[in-house]
This record gives structure tokens, C-alpha cells and sequence, in this order.
């Protein structure tokens, strides 16, 4: 599933690559996860400008003239990719193209990935938005595992399983630990790692993707890799299911109960 940094990159990419263009065709290919009817969405948007794409939490927001928003949730197995010419790539859920002769499509083994026309704005903070008094008031109520807590889009948006592995081995707390119980330095420890993480990868996907609208990367990830058996210090890399999510993590993680 693509989390944050990957979904940052791509608006950015997005941004780039199609602000002031004017949507030219929408061609839905899979409209089970439509909140209105294709008619509606193609409708609403095609000859409107795109003014950009932003981030909001695990979705891409397509902000078009007149107000227009489009949502998009890849899900699970969603992904973006380049179009050229009038090539229909294979598990296509939605196609736009505009005015320059390009476009993209996104494309769904699952047909799970999910447009939303005029998405509701939402209260829930951002992981690389919400201030630290939040974060430590958060937790200070919750009986719930720590990585539980970083994963639940209602109490924080953005961060999702392998990211919440990574933040957590950075801040040296183990992902089995009780949130309430986690001592206040190291709650503000893992408040800066939040932010550590995420922006450091947001750095190192956009310099491996540049223009091109590839699937998320994991190259970079020091802990959540079934490729690795080690961390870099040596430590040895354990998994265990959290919630039915495969976690990893290190006995060098400090738990607290």
C-alpha cells in the first residue's frame, strides 16, 4: 500500500506534470467504487483546469477551477502510471487526459482503488501536520499498542504498517508498547521521529522517482524488509502479526507496559 511519502512524491509528480492543464477526457473503467455515477464525475470535471494535486492523509486530492475536487484512494494495491497515446493499460479503474496530449491512469489488480467527487474535508491531523501537544495528549489517553495507534486514520492520517515499523525503531519503542504507558522524553522522541522518517523519506523516493510515476518504493526501509534478517547495527530484525499486520521490529526496542 502506498503511504505517505510515496503519495507526497506523486503529488508533487502530478502537480508538475499536469497543473493548468484542462482535463480534455475521463474514461471510468471500474465505477463500483464511485460515490456518484460516472455520468456525474465525467460531467463535473472534464473541461475544468487542474490547479493542483495535494496530499490529504493516504488519499491524492485533485483540485480542478470552480472548486472541483477529486479524491483518490489506491488502497491496497492502487497505483499511477504514465499515459501515452491511447493505450488502455491492463486492471485500468479511471483514465484522465488532458489537453497536452497526456494523462495517466490508475490501475487496480483488486479494482479496490477509490474516487471520490467533492470528498468531505476531515478534522483528523496530518502525521506531518499535528503539533506535539496533540500527539502527547493522544497518547496519554490510550490503553491501545503504540503501533495500533500511529495506523488508526481516525486518530492520525498518513502513517500506515511499514512506515509505522520504521518510526517506531527509530525512536527505540517497541511496537508492542501501551501508549499511555510510554514515558513523556520518549513520546516527544517519537513525536520528532515521526517527522524524521517520513520527510527523509519523502527525500530519497523523490530523488529515485523524479518525473516517473512509479509504485511505492521500499529500497530505502531499515527495519520492515523481508529482505533483511539484520539491522544495520546488527541487531536481529523479529515479526510478529499486529492486528493481522505483519510488524518488525528488534529486541533493542524498548517495551513499555
Amino acid at each position: 500500500m502506498a503511504e505517505l511519502p510515496d503519495l507526497t512524491v506523486f503529488a508533487d509528480i502530478l502537480s508538475r506534470k499536469f497543473t493548468g492543464q484542462t482535463v480534455e477526457e475521463i474514461t471510468i473503467t471500474e465505477a463500483r467504487k464511485l460515490n456518484v455515477s460516472a455520468d456525474k464525475l465525467k460531467t463535473t470535471l472534464e473541461g475544468k483546469k487542474l490547479e493542483m494535486v495535494t496530499r490529504e492523509g493516504k488519499t491524492l486530492q485533485f483540485h480542478f477551477a470552480g472548486g472541483e475536487a477529486l479524491g483518490l484512494h489506491l488502497m491496497l494495491r492502487g497505483e499511477l502510471v504514465d499515459l501515452e497515446a491511447d493505450e488502455t493499460p491492463r486492471f485500468q479503474v479511471m483514465a484522465m487526459r488532458f489537453d497536452n496530449g497526456k494523462g495517466f491512469a490508475v490501475v487496480d489488480l483488486q479494482k479496490q482503488a477509490t474516487l471520490t467527487l467533492q470528498p468531505p474535508p476531515l478534522n483528523v491531523p496530518d502525521a506531518l501536520a499535528m503539533d506535539g501537544e496533540y500527539f502527547a495528549d493522544l497518547l496519554s489517553k490510550k490503553r491501545t499498542l503504540i503501533k495500533t495507534l500511529l495506523m488508526d486514520q481516525k486518530l492520525v492520517r498518513g502513517i500506515g504498517n511499514s512506515y509505522a515499523d520504521e518510526i517506531l525503531y527509530h525512536a527505540g519503542i517497541s511496537p508492542f508498547s501501551v501508549a499511555k504507558s510510554i514515558p513523556a522524553n520518549r513520546v516527544s522522541k517519537l513525536y520528532k521521529s515521526i517527522a524524521d522518517v517520513l520527510n527523509k523519506a519523502v527525500k530519497q523516493i523523490a530523488e529515485a522517482n523524479d518525473d516517473e510515476l512509479r509504485g511505492e518504493l521500499k529500497d530505502f526501509m531499515t527495519v520492515h524488509s523481508p529482505k533483511l534478517k539484520t539491522t544495520a547495527k546488527g541487531e536481529a530484525i523479529k515479526t510478529e502479526k499486529i492486528g493481522g499486520r505483519t510488524t518488525y521490529y528488534t529486541d533493542a526496542q524498548e517495551l513499555y507496559m
